[in-house]
């Protein structure tokens, strides 16, 4: 696992009357605080990758179908430099991950229908200053490639 990466297994309590599943709460071990909630959306086979924040803790889950997630660590002095992390989250993996800031992340869906995913970051959007730094999905200096490995 990548240096400071947390993850935690989500739980779906059912009943007769449907079903309920905490995401983050603010004793977990990794919380630090809440900045906003959004929800994106991702098509089929789409990715949307590389970015990283200089100071926000991203906490995606998967709530609608699946995605793979992809993490990859650049920081300099870093015991786990070089490292990727994938993780298959979603419907039938009930998983958060924390996603300090300086890490590379992206995901790709992975279903036969849009994905919805989650995100819970530290910091709220600063639309004048965003703390949001791109790369391209295929850039040379992440060894990661996004294609399916069949096998």
């Amino acid at each position: 696992m990548i240096y400071q990466v947390n993850t935690k297994q989500l739980k779906m309590v059912p009943d007769e009357r449907g079903r309920l599943m905490e995401i983050l709460r603010c004793d977990d071990p990794f919380y630090q605080k809440f900045g906003q909630t959004y929800v994106t959306f991702v098509y089929p086979g789409v990715v949307k990758a590389w970015h990283y924040h200089k100071v926000q803790t991203d906490h995606f889950a998967c709530l609608k179908g699946m995605i793979k997630l992809v993490l990859y660590d650049n920081r300099p002095g870093s015991p786990t430099k070089g490292e990727i992390n994938q993780f298959f989250i979603g419907e039938h993996n009930n998983l958060l991950v924390s996603i300090p800031p300086h890490i590379q992340h992206g995901f790709k869906g992975i279903s036969e229908t849009e994905s919805m995913v989650l995100n819970i970051p530290t910091e709220p959007y600063n639309a004048k200053e965003p703390d949001e730094f791109r790369l391209d999905a295929h850039d040379p200096s992440i060894p990661y490639e996004w294609a399916r490995k069949d096998g």
